[in-house]
């Protein structure tokens, strides 16, 4: 495990970005996933020279077992939900609505800390590096897939410093392409493969998001 552990979010996003090389320069648009995704995908756009933007992803807990994902849903307005749970739950659609609203007011409210009144980028036929810090069941990640397919991305490629194999066999099939630093069997969560692995603050996602944000073509500096 040469690159393990990850001194912080910003060494494993330079670890990343050497995986990614050869996606510099196609005008990729990088997605973090907040909050500790952002601080990794920044380094990522830096070295590829990328647009940087953030996939904000609520999921719906199941109603007195929260823990437990019927869905989810993500920036861009896109709802994924469990069918076969939520009948087989007997989840009504008044008792789902309320858990959608209720999640659907936070990542407004994420949003809005995140982008201000920023709008989206385009999407359409455009390639997607989507990132986040490590992923463990990848039940976020999942949804956030589904959500940049409906966008109508052209590819969209999975992108992380840590994940556990079998994590990251079950969600190859939904992207063209999966890059991954280490991938450990023996994974029990992705706190244990950094240093540091401090809480990410919604101002430094803003700090992340800055650079990109106010420059004139949406593009950090190289």
């Amino acid at each position: 495990m040469s690159e393990l552990p990850f001194s912080d979010r910003r060494e494993a996003g330079q670890a990343l970005a050497k995986r990614l090389k050869d996606h510099a320069n196609r005008d990729s648009l990088v997605l973090g996933l907040p909050r500790g995704g952002v601080p990794v995908a920044a380094e990522v756009a830096r070295a590829l020279n990328a647009s940087l933007d953030v996939m904000v992803v609520r999921k719906l807990g199941v109603p007195g077992h929260e823990e437990f994902a019927m869905g989810a849903i993500a920036s861009g307005d896109v709802t994924v939900l469990d069918e076969p749970l939520i009948r087989r739950l007997g989840i009504t659609e008044k008792r789902l609505q309320e858990v959608i609203d209720k999640e659907r007011r936070e990542l407004v409210r994420r949003e809005r800390s995140y982008r201000g009144e920023r709008p989206y980028p385009g999407f359409q036929g455009r390639q997607v590096i989507l990132v986040d810090d490590g992923i463990a069941t990848g039940s976020t990640m999942r949804a956030a897939i589904q959500a940049v397919r409906r966008l109508g991305v052209e590819s969209c490629i999975l992108a992380v410093p840590v994940a556990p194999p079998d994590t990251l066999n079950a969600l190859a099939a939904d992207v063209d392409e999966v890059i991954c630093v280490e991938a450990p069997e023996d994974f029990r969560a992705v706190g244990r493969w950094y240093l540091d692995f401090g809480q990410t603050s919604d101002e430094e996602v803003r700090q992340c998001l800055a650079e990109w944000f106010e420059s004139d073509d949406g593009l950090g500096a190289s």
